[in-house]
């Protein structure tokens, strides 16, 4: 029977290598097509909040509730553009500028105290991706990214980020956020409303325990004056 040349195997086992990263990011890339038109279940940032709160209890359970863009006050998503992504409507995933003075804050610092991510690539990272910051992953997230820009589009982008997005602790989504914070639905959020909740993006299990901080009374009232400049799909 004839054997195989030892020089072969390499050559194999970078092909099986290279098949199996394929099959990999076509999973990835299939998820992206399906909720292209389906809105997403559970996002893998959500699975490990679960899984984290149901260590301290079982029955816990996430509060989310679904609702289309159309049913979202346009306050929010302008405010959200405003505090989290300014130039959400004309990049292409990636704000370089944005990032390149994260940069400097951060080495100014001396620690990460910015990250410079867009609402694209927060999205990518929360459905799929944990919050390691290793450069693989950063490298995939970079991938998705693009991939939700080519396929989804600004509007669904957004969309689904704010259905998903973490606004406290078991709390996901505008509409679950509106009603804990304000009693209120997602749609009838008043200005003021919603540029709190947008300035509480950062760190919302944080600043849901003292959401009317002078630091959050602050940036409100500054998000306030420059939504309207916001740009949204």
């Amino acid at each position: 029977m004839p054997t195989l040349k030892p020089t072969r195997w390499p050559v194999r086992l970078l092909a099986i290598l290279v098949l199996a990263f394929l099959a990999w990011q076509g999973w990835y890339l299939g998820w992206v097509l399906w909720w292209r038109d389906h809105d997403p279940g559970q996002t893998r940032f959500m699975a490990q909040r679960l899984a984290e709160l149901r260590e301290k209890n079982p029955q816990a359970r996430l509060s989310q509730t679904w609702v289309p863009y159309g049913q979202i006050s346009m306050h929010l998503k302008r405010a959200v553009v405003a505090a989290e992504d300014d130039k959400f409507i004309d990049h292409e995933g990636f704000d370089w500028e944005g990032i390149q003075k994260a940069i400097e804050k951060n080495q100014k610092k001396g620690r990460i105290v910015a990250g410079g991510s867009t609402i694209s690539q927060q999205l990518a990272k929360n459905l799929f991706l944990s919050g390691a910051k290793t450069p693989g992953r950063k490298a995939q997230e970079a991938l998705i990214t693009l991939w939700l820009e080519t396929f989804w589009g600004k509007r669904r982008i957004l969309e689904v980020y704010l259905n998903v997005v973490e606004w406290g602790e078991g709390v996901f989504g505008a509409e679950a956020a509106a009603r804990r914070y304000f009693g209120v639905g997602a749609r009838n959020l008043s200005a003021e409303q919603a540029a709190r909740l947008a300035v509480m993006l950062p760190a919302p299990r944080k600043f849901e325990k003292n959401p009317y901080s002078d630091y959050l009374n602050r940036r409100t009232q500054q998000i306030v004056a420059r939504m309207h400049l916001s740009s949204v799909p």
